[in-house]
């Protein structure tokens, strides 16, 4: 994706920062998307991704690496939702999010917000606070979608799984998305890979019953999905293409889109 001037320079420094204090690059919070670790660790697909446009809605969803949007632009391309990056951890919220929020809003778009996780740093509910606390919170205003978790591979060095055992990360996954529903009303999207949700969780909870599953697979198909879940609700289907950032795909009709905009659960 291309990255902005202002960002790039941004990102130079803090790897400069982070080498000079011995960590390693990556390694503050801040700077991660999501999808950012996909490729890296699941590589790309030459085949094109198949589905029924007649049942799927195109969006996309963005981070600070996009800088300020021309929404106009991607409406105009036939993008109808989009996720914004919000916060990272507790110490980050991205600088854009104002305007890719608030610019997807106003061309029309059904948009939300998403959280990068650190699992490591801090307890799921003091980031699922942070989160709600910076934009991250959900609207009845029929174009607002739950909050969403980003829960991927380790951006910051070390163990794919953050050192973190899979009935800890159980317990962190279930202490964000408890939290998030008690403050905002809605269950949060989870937002995962396959092949790092199996042997990062084990599989030893069911979110399936309550957190639509946003799938990231950039093999031409979603994919087998994480047990438990029967199917997906939105796909990120590649990491760039003709919209701004994140190529993705809801699993349904716009009514059904509005529906998970609109219903409590």
């Amino acid at each position: 994706m291309t990255k902005p001037l202002r960002t790039t320079l941004v990102a130079l420094l803090a790897t400069a920062a982070a080498l000079a204090s011995g960590l390693p690059a990556h390694a503050e919070p801040g700077n991660h998307a999501m999808g950012s670790q996909i490729a890296k660790h699941e590589g790309r697909s030459a085949r094109p991704a198949t589905f029924d446009a007649a049942a799927s809605v195109p969006g996309m969803d963005v981070s600070s690496w996009q800088g300020n949007v021309d929404w106009a632009r991607a409406w105009a391309n036939g993008a109808r939702f989009a996720y914004v990056k919000a916060t990272e951890s507790t110490t980050y919220r991205n600088p854009y999010f104002n305007q890719q929020y608030g610019g997807s809003y106003n061309v029309g778009m059904i948009r939300g917000a998403y959280h990068f996780a650190a699992p490591n740093l801090t307890s799921g509910a003091t980031q699922a606070n942070y989160f709600v606390d910076n934009g991250g919170g959900w609207s009845p205003d029929g174009k607002t979608l739950p909050g969403l978790l980003d829960i991927e591979y380790n951006p910051y060095g070390g163990d794919t799984c953050y050192g973190i055992g899979q009935r800890a990360m159980v317990t962190w996954i279930s202490d964000f998305v408890n939290t998030y529903r008690s403050r905002t009303g809605r269950w949060p999207v989870i937002y995962t890979a396959t092949n790092w949700w199996n042997q990062c969780t084990g599989n030893l909870a069911d979110y399936s019953q309550v957190s639509p599953l946003f799938i990231a697979n950039y093999s031409g198909s979603p994919g087998p999905l994480p047990q438990r879940w029967l199917y997906h609700t939105i796909w990120q289907h590649a990491d760039s293409g003709v919209f701004p950032g994140d190529q993705d795909l809801f699993n349904g009709t716009y009514d059904r889109l509005k529906v998970l905009a609109t219903n409590r659960d």
